[in-house]
């Protein structure tokens, strides 16, 4: 299906789209084997005719986990959102099928923590400039879903940072279950596995 409007997300920046309910958003690696933090958040007039300036309501991971019974997402499942209402469906998935729904954006302090330089690029500093560039704001950074994230979980509880094994032109869409505003973030982490040691761009696509 042809996008009818797609917006390119730079390698590690983040974009804002506002995504009415029963559209299809998309989610497309252009280069490959890179992750995206997709974040979700319904404004306050959300089924009554329009958005408003207040984003009172986000997809929450830990409460989507709790309704799925389920660490990991698959097609055909809803994410809810910290109200416990549905928000987006994953209606189709072009790529191996690995998205992660454990790990928090990264932050300042993430890269502080592995050694990096002052002034990192963050999907926590990334959702906030895309909000801003719509003049909305949040007070916390949600949990994302981490699309096309390979972070697999061995027998005795811990966790793998993996290359990203989706191809070029994968894509993950989901169908808006309520007016929200759909922020990506093309992940900026280089100084662990994930993207291959070199992050590229994503795009989004709303579909008609």
């Amino acid at each position: 299906m042809t996008a009818e409007s797609r917006t390119v997300v730079p390698a590690r920046e983040g974009r804002a789209v506002r995504v009415a309910a029963g559209r299809r958003v998309s989610v497309v690696d252009l280069e490959g084997g890179q992750v995206g933090d997709v974040f979700a958040f319904v404004p306050a007039s959300a089924g009554s005719g329009g958005f408003t300036e207040t984003l009172t309501e986000h997809l929450s991971a830990a409460h989507t986990r709790g309704s799925t019974n389920r660490l990991f997402p698959a097609v055909g499942q809803q994410f809810v959102t910290d109200r416990r209402r549905p928000v987006l469906t994953l209606v189709s998935d072009t790529s191996p099928g690995w998205h992660d729904m454990l790990i928090p954006a990264c932050d300042p302090a993430r890269y502080a923590a592995l050694g990096a330089a002052g002034g990192h690029a963050s999907c926590a500093d990334n959702l906030n400039r895309a909000l801003a560039g719509m003049g909305l704001s949040v007070p916390f950074t949600p949990q994302p879903v981490n699309v096309f994230m390979r972070i697999p979980v061995e027998d005795d509880g811990r966790l793998r940072w993996l290359p990203a094994t989706s191809r070029p032109g994968d894509a993950i869409t989901f169908l808006a279950e309520t007016d929200c505003v759909v922020v990506v973030s093309a992940c900026p982490q280089d100084l662990v596995d994930i993207n291959g040691g070199e992050p590229t761009p994503l795009a989004i696509d709303v579909l008609p």
